[in-house]
């Protein structure tokens, strides 16, 4: 990778913080059979209810449709059956170039799966587990709440101002504002491989 190349952030960051579905794989043929599957079950429109699914914890998804079920069963049933389904996943174009490229110590991956469900997802589109991955289970309150940020930076040893997030959907993109990060998009992760440059303050740390 060639850092002399004009850097494409005009501000140096001290950290990047990843989403993970949307954002460096693409998981949407699991997501629209195992959701897709669970909202006919509980008759529900699975065309209408798909979009709200994306980048919020499963369990805050199932506990506002009010439902007489156990939320948190539910989650954890939907959890097993996409651990077990993988067929389709595939990485964002760059992204696994693009982190492989990166200090381990300067990156992590915050998502609001749980730590089984992203660890098998992450290997399926072959991307590095990252050193840090703040989980849905790490955090009290999932997206568009801050938390799971504020937190990753913490354990980073940075402050949230100074982090870049990468985030697809709407939620996680409210969260990463909350914060107080600067925002990056999905799409970014496959311009800096292909431009084949870096935020040099993570390259030089």
């Amino acid at each position: 990778m060639d850092t002399s190349s004009s850097a494409i952030f005009t501000k140096n960051f001290a950290a990047l913080l990843f989403d993970m579905d949307g954002t460096l794989l693409n998981s949407m043929a699991v997501v629209e059979r195992v959701w897709g599957a669970w909202a006919v079950r509980n008759g529900i429109d699975p065309i209408a209810f798909l979009p709200s699914v994306h980048g919020v914890r499963a369990v805050d998804t199932i506990s506002k449709l009010g439902l007489l079920i156990d939320p948190v069963q539910e989650a954890r049933d939907l959890a097993e059956a996409e651990i077990a389904d993988v067929e389709g996943i595939v990485e964002i174009p760059g992204a696994r170039a693009f982190l492989n490229a990166l200090p381990p110590e300067k990156w992590a991956i915050v998502t609001s799966a749980p730590l089984e469900l992203a660890a098998r997802r992450l290997a399926a589109a072959s991307i590095p587990l990252p050193r840090l991955m703040v989980t849905g289970e790490d955090v009290s309150a999932g997206k568009p709440d801050p938390q799971g940020y504020l937190l990753a930076a913490a354990r980073l040893g940075v402050r949230p101002e100074d982090c870049l997030v990468f985030e697809d959907a709407p939620a996680g993109i409210l969260a990463g504002k909350a914060a107080g990060a600067r925002m990056g998009g999905c799409r970014c992760t496959a311009a800096i491989a292909d431009h084949g440059s870096v935020p040099r303050a993570l390259l030089a740390s």
